[in-house]
């Protein structure tokens, strides 16, 4: 059994910035790919950024120059710093985790941005 915990969430003005954080929990034998995914009311749930345990990483065309993904690896950790966030940001951030085969999802966080 694998748990994530997500925090750093909450309700920002535009052009501002969150920090939101991720750690993996349990029976952990090792995590591959760790990354983070948003679903706006009425919208599907979209990838967001995508941090392998090499450290290769991948944005969405909508996070790129603004949000940067890292990992702790020894903590089972990963990060999500945004900035210059506007309000098409507004969503509930979930984590997702790659251990082994299987994926590991986290309750979310909400981030609201103001305009």
């Amino acid at each position: 059994q694998v748990q994530l915990v997500e925090s750093g969430g909450g309700l920002v003005q535009a052009g501002g910035s969150l920090r939101l954080s991720c750690a993996a929990s349990g029976t952990i034998f090792s995590i591959n790919n760790m990354g983070w995914h948003r679903q706006a009311p009425g919208n599907a749930r979209e990838l967001v950024a995508v941090i392998t345990t090499g450290g290769n990483i991948f944005y969405a065309d909508s996070a790129k120059g603004r949000f940067t993904i890292s990992r702790d690896n020894a903590k089972n950790t990963v990060f999500l710093q945004m900035n210059s966030l506007k309000p098409e940001d507004t969503a509930v951030y979930y984590c997702v985790a790659r251990v082994r085969t299987y994926d590991y999802w986290g309750q979310g966080t909400q981030v609201t941005v103001s305009s």
